[in-house]
């Protein structure tokens, strides 16, 4: 009877931590929460009223520079206010920098519309009807390299659908198009971008440290996965059948290089464990679970919780400058000895699941500090996962792809604006220079960080 008391009330807490997964204690997004679930992020009220607070840097109206100036318009004094006077027209050596206040406004943004014409000559000698044509490469294309650019952009940063790009092109530009231009246009796109792509892959598999992530994916229905992998520079992203081993060496290659900076999901467990950081920020969420699960995981995940709390706040104070590294690894050596005790008391803890949990981490150990070790480890995976939000979004609006083909635009160009983003780079005019330099056969323009 006690056997079968114990039993049950196992099952009652497996159904209650079930119940209760939202995304302070799962990998649940904060869009899946249920209704009662807390907010992710909670924070003691200050009392202060909102926005901006007493020494945050303030975010001025930036004025743009003189060559991004279309026309200016002087307001010149005429008379003295004091004794009417007349003014001289121009500065004075003494006179102060004029006060300036400029205005943003849009042109006619409707297309310009260049139309070849082939005229026809009759010879007046012997009446032989001549016709002059228009040159075959410039009947190639019905939509110049800017304009589909930006409809690749808005595909590529803002998730716009075909049908809304068809419809963007007519109601912004004035440029009716078909939805079959709309898709060989993206098809265009696709080409120009398949060299930085495979060019990016590479940068990211030679690097020394990179953050992996993964995110599910469909295509004509059937399940794939969109993998990311990230340096500080690149982001390079591919869509695999699977999500196993296979879909890591096609997105890092065969050779095992640099540290990588993951989850705990087991596929990357065939990488080496010196090279790895596993991201404590999902061991954050795995310790709240234990706390929420209650009876004896509560205690082991309070105890945990306050050592993520302490070894964050070292981590911080190295970030910001106060700290050396050889500091951090002072301050983090009692707690990293304190975690694997409390690991190893947990490994006995009464709840199954819990003492597997902490089995689980104490087999990883050495991959949960690299970030203490090496310079360019951080302790989350954080850059990834942020990078993956904008292929995520994408699938929720637009459920995937219908081919292949389409799952290499999605690739390709999430590539392309990602990377171009960290460096800082302008989207659209790079966008622009590679489809022009695929329309003419020459190679495009390098992803990779210049210099």
């Amino acid at each position: 009877m006690e056997r079968r008391v114990a039993e049950l009330e196992a099952l009652v807490r497996d159904l209650t931590a079930r119940l209760g997964t939202n995304a302070t204690n799962s990998s649940t997004p904060p869009s899946a929460n249920p209704p009662q679930a807390p907010k992710p992020v909670t924070k003691a009220p200050t009392g202060n009223k909102p926005g901006a607070q007493p020494g945050h840097p303030a975010h001025l109206k930036r004025r743009l520079p003189p060559q991004r100036v279309t026309r200016t318009l002087s307001f010149v004094p005429a008379r003295c206010d004091r004794c009417q006077e007349p003014l001289p027209p121009h500065q004075g050596p003494d006179d102060p920098e004029p006060t300036w206040h400029q205005v943003a406004e849009l042109p006619a943004v409707a297309a310009d519309i260049t139309e070849y014409q082939g005229h026809y000559r009759t010879c007046p000698c012997c009446g032989t009807l001549n016709h002059a044509p228009v040159p075959a490469d410039l009947k190639a294309h019905s939509v110049g390299p800017r304009l589909a650019a930006t409809l690749a952009y808005l595909a590529g940063c803002h998730h716009v659908s075909k049908r809304g790009l068809e419809e963007v092109a007519e109601a912004v530009f004035e440029v009716p198009v078909a939805l079959g231009t709309v898709s060989h246009l993206e098809e265009q796109m696709s080409a120009a971008l398949a060299a930085p792509h495979a060019a990016a892959l590479e940068a990211v598999r030679q690097a020394a440290v990179k953050h992996v992530d993964e995110t599910g994916w469909k295509q004509a229905g059937q399940r794939r996965w969109l993998w990311l992998a990230a340096t500080t520079t690149v982001a390079a992203f591919l869509i695999h059948v699977g999500r196993g081993f296979a879909a890591l060496k096609a997105l890092l290659g065969h050779d095992v290089l640099g540290i990588l900076c993951s989850d705990r999901w087991s596929v990357y467990d065939k990488w080496p464990l010196y090279r790895r950081q596993v991201c404590w920020a999902h061991l954050k969420r795995d310790f709240q679970k234990l706390v929420d699960r209650g009876g004896p995981s509560a205690a082991l995940g309070r105890s945990l919780l306050t050592l993520e709390q302490r070894i964050f706040a070292a981590w911080h104070l190295f970030r910001g400058g106060g700290c050396s590294r050889q500091g951090l690894q002072e301050r983090l050596e009692p707690d990293a000895k304190k975690f694997e005790r409390v690991l190893k008391r947990g490994r006995r803890c009464a709840d199954t699941k819990a003492a597997a949990f902490c089995g689980n981490v104490l087999a990883l150990l050495p991959a949960v500090w690299r970030f203490v070790l090496v310079d360019g480890v951080e302790p989350t995976n954080n850059h990834a996962e942020r990078l993956l939000r904008r292929g995520v979004l994408w699938r929720k609006n637009a459920f995937g792809c219908h081919s292949a083909r389409g799952c290499r635009f999605v690739e390709r160009i999430l590539t392309a604006v990602q990377t171009l983003r960290l460096q800082g780079r302008p989207v659209l005019r790079y966008l622009s220079e590679a489809l022009i330099a695929h329309r003419n056969g020459s190679q495009a323009p390098s992803l990779l960080p210049l210099g």
